[in-house]
């Protein structure tokens, strides 16, 4: 038999507004990523790998240094 627990949290407004924040960053990341895939397979027909994504991640990281967390 299989049981589930369901846990409701209360954080506070500094946490709430840090959980927006780093949402908000998944979200810029993961659009920038798909306009590039699809920038790029639409110019050049190439399909762009995972790995190849994740080499942006730095670039970004110069750019936006809220992506670097901390």
């Amino acid at each position: 038999m299989l049981k589930a627990f369901k846990y409701r949290i209360y954080p506070t407004k500094a946490q709430r507004s840090k959980m927006e924040q780093t949402l908000e960053l998944c979200r810029w990341a993961y659009n920038e990523t798909l306009a590039y895939r699809k920038n790029s397979f639409e110019q050049e027909g190439k399909s762009i790998s995972k790995y190849e994504t994740h080499n942006l991640l730095p670039e970004w990281k110069k750019n936006k240094p809220e992506l670097k967390g901390g």
